[in-house]
């Protein structure tokens, strides 16, 4: 089936009476202060950390429980009218921006860690808990959530489950679906299901999986339950400079091909080092062309054994200069800065569009030299910094939002990465999800059959299509036209 989210209210219906109709309904299941009307007060709503997509819902709506979202939700679904999940807001995709025509469901106010099970080694959580506050309420327990989003002070474990969220411990732990065992998920008809098992493993399809990261299209999540791990005896971070970025891309591969997974590895280029270090001082070389952030953990004397391997491996690979943590407020220090890169290069810039691509690991140093050079045709500066261990690009393009021509170069310049990605193996995303931003790049990845198959999994879940509508997946009219246009003119965007 084509969901097509212009189709979903009739165009002869009046948005005032719907809005009346909504805020009557809403207020039998809702109180009054649970439901934002006036437009001052729905402003904060109007997007998520992808500003430059903005739009004003009919209403928002602000559950406590979960009956108060099995009732949103009968009622949204009995009158065909969209509904848009929102979390903390941090996402960069455009994923939660309003509908227009629609009812904004902030989960906010499920903001309670339910249970910590320290013999289970298991958390569960209402999904407006943040992420760092998991490992904070864990930690009396000596245990801690691994995957850990730069976003981690503010982002909520229900948005990470929406896009699949990693971080810097993603590439020898894993992303939010190999650390979620279960899932409550209140329906777009309004019925509360669990899918998975705290358990080793469940009977079954495989449903978690296809629930996590489906960016708000298949179901609103109500309650998460989640692994924890043990803390390491010990940690140590090592720090490698590199005098060209080719040089530290390539290092990446000789480290996972020398048998070792480090617990975190993160790479920055020259404009990314020299603001994180003005922002943060955290003494990283600022005439390097690159670095590498190595973090090893296990027992004491594993980490010994491997910090003396991968120093080894890193000298062999051209670093000019090698630094190991000596202390855990050195290691937290150096992870600061590479944590505080983002809100670094917004003191350089008005404006940057944080990109969000994946690549094998071997095409590291080719990718960055290729952004490069697409930077200058463009005329934007780029700094990238990223998850090199799992290559998750993140390139960070400045502009002036305030001038339009340089929002289409960017714009322009972030679809090339995109393309690049796609080109080389990766795909268009690795934890940001698709959303509005990506979903005309949804076709340079995927042909019509694959959409069409992704539209009957939307299908199975929401019949009516009022669950996110307009995000994510392209309409196979849209995939038609877009492949016409683009057949005609390169260039052409209906985005």
């Amino acid at each position: 089936m084509n969901i097509d989210s212009a189709s979903l209210l009739g165009s002869h219906e009046s948005l005032d009476k719907r809005k009346n109709v909504l805020l009557s309904a809403f207020s039998q299941v809702l109180d009054r202060d649970a439901i934002i009307t006036d437009i001052e007060t729905q402003k904060p709503y109007e997007c998520d950390g992808l500003a430059m997509y903005c739009a004003l819902p009919l209403l928002v709506v602000m559950p406590e429980t979960v009956a108060q979202v099995q009732a949103i939700m009968r009622i949204c679904n009995e009158q065909n009218v969209p509904v848009v999940a929102r979390g903390a807001g941090t996402g960069l995709s455009a994923g939660a921006m309003p509908h227009t025509e629609g009812v904004l469901l902030c989960m906010s106010r499920f903001s309670r860690i339910l249970r910590i099970d320290p013999k289970a080694c298991t958390a569960t959580l209402q999904p407006g808990v943040r992420n760092l506050e998991i490992t904070e309420t864990a930690a009396i327990h000596g245990l801690y959530y691994a995957p850990d989003p730069s976003s981690q002070i503010a982002c909520s474990i229900g948005g990470n489950v929406a896009e699949n969220s990693g971080g810097v411990h993603c590439l020898k732990y894993g992303l939010t679906l190999h650390n979620v065992l279960k899932l409550q998920v209140v329906t777009a008809d309004g019925e509360c299901i669990e899918i998975g098992s705290e358990g080793l493993d469940s009977s079954g399809p495989d449903l978690l999986a296809l629930m996590i990261g489906s960016e708000g299209l298949l179901g609103i999540v109500t309650e998460v339950t989640v692994k924890l791990l043990p803390k390491p005896e010990a940690t140590q971070v090592i720090l490698a400079a590199f005098d060209c970025v080719e040089k530290a891309g390539d290092s990446v591969s000789h480290i996972i091909s020398g048998g070792i997974i480090p617990a975190g590895l993160e790479m920055m280029d020259s404009l990314s080092i020299i603001t994180a270090e003005a922002y943060a001082k955290a003494g990283y070389p600022t005439d390097a062309q690159a670095l590498l952030l190595c973090e090893i953990d296990g027992t004491r004397a594993e980490v010994d054994e491997h910090v003396e391997t991968i120093s080894a491996l890193l000298e062999e690979s051209g670093a000019s200069s090698i630094r190991v943590s000596q202390s855990d407020a050195e290691k937290e220090l150096l992870w600061k800065g590479r944590k505080s890169a983002f809100p670094a290069v917004g003191r350089i810039s008005s404006d940057y569009y944080c990109m969000d691509g994946t690549i094998p690991r071997s095409k590291i140093a080719y990718v960055l030299t290729e952004i490069q050079a697409m930077s200058q045709r463009h005329a934007l500066r780029v700094a990238n910094v990223f998850h090199a261990g799992d290559g998750n690009l993140h390139p960070l393009i400045l502009f002036d939002a305030k001038d339009p021509d340089e929002w289409e170069r960017a714009k322009a310049f972030g679809s090339e990465i995109l393309t690049l990605c796609v080109e080389v193996g990766g795909c268009i995303t690795g934890e940001h999800g698709v959303g509005v931003e990506k979903i005309h790049d949804m076709l340079m990845q995927f042909n019509d059959a694959e959409i069409e198959q992704f539209h009957a999994v939307k299908q199975a879940f929401d019949a009516k299509g009022i669950l996110n509508p307009g995000k994510t997946i392209p309409t196979l009219k849209y995939c038609q036209e877009y492949r016409s246009l683009s057949a005609s003119s390169p260039k052409s965007d209906l985005s």
